[in-house]
């Protein structure tokens, strides 16, 4: 198929996939303490140092041009998302800076993604899928903040962080449209795209079984 059809294709797979998302669940089962705001904010804060370091790597480790920038764009957005939580986190009484998001090592969704090696599938579970994921995740998490009264978190997602992941998730799918040209390309992308959902459903129920979380934002 051309590389529009398989993108098209792929794309209505993941968003079959990500309405099993929507419920009560969440990606990271870290949370420590009582189901509130901060403490998620906690979780918040590994999602988006993962994030910037796994496109750090793929940064300097492809040569597409394209595709450096593109993941330039999405390190210094991820960074960004990083201190603008942590200074909501301040706002609401919590020091940030003594809070080690990596303490507990690297989630699963991470060393996976540092085992791609192609393009193609590194912007089709990461930029494509990943970042679709944390929209639906963002979405879940503001709902919560607005019930929970906390309205400046709710802006802070609502109005920077999310749009900035929809962006994300667009520049995935402008890169797939030229990098998915081969059915190699299409058969390393759709796999990798499926190892993300699936490794995204095994933390809900897991996170759920073991913890009753949900609502944690993504990234």
């Amino acid at each position: 198929m051309t590389a529009a059809e398989f993108v098209a294709q792929l794309d209505a797979e993941n968003q079959a996939a990500l309405r099993g998302l929507e419920p009560d669940a969440t990606l990271t089962p870290e949370v420590h303490g009582p189901l509130n705001v901060p403490n998620l904010l906690k979780v918040a804060l590994k999602n988006e140092i993962e994030a910037t370091e796994i496109a750090a790597r793929w940064l300097v480790t492809t040569d597409d041009v394209g595709v450096k920038l593109a993941l330039a764009r999405q390190v210094g957005d991820e960074a960004k998302h990083y201190r603008l939580i942590a200074d909501r986190l301040g706002q609401l009484g919590i020091d940030a800076g003594a809070v080690d998001p990596l303490a507990g090592g690297y989630g699963p969704l991470f060393k996976y993604l540092d085992t791609l090696t192609t393009t193609a599938e590194r912007v089709a579970a990461g930029q494509f899928t990943r970042e679709a994921i944390a929209v639906v995740k963002n979405r879940q998490f503001i709902e919560f903040c607005e019930r929970v009264g906390d309205k400046d978190t709710a802006a802070l997602y609502r109005d920077t962080i999310e749009p900035d992941e929809r962006y994300h998730h667009e520049l995935g799918r402008r890169l797939l449209l030229r990098l998915a040209a081969t059915s190699e390309a299409q058969q390393a992308a759709t796999v990798a795209a499926r190892r993300t959902l699936a490794l995204a459903e095994e933390l809900q129920k897991k996170a759920l079984a073991t913890a009753g979380i949900h609502h944690a934002p993504g990234c």
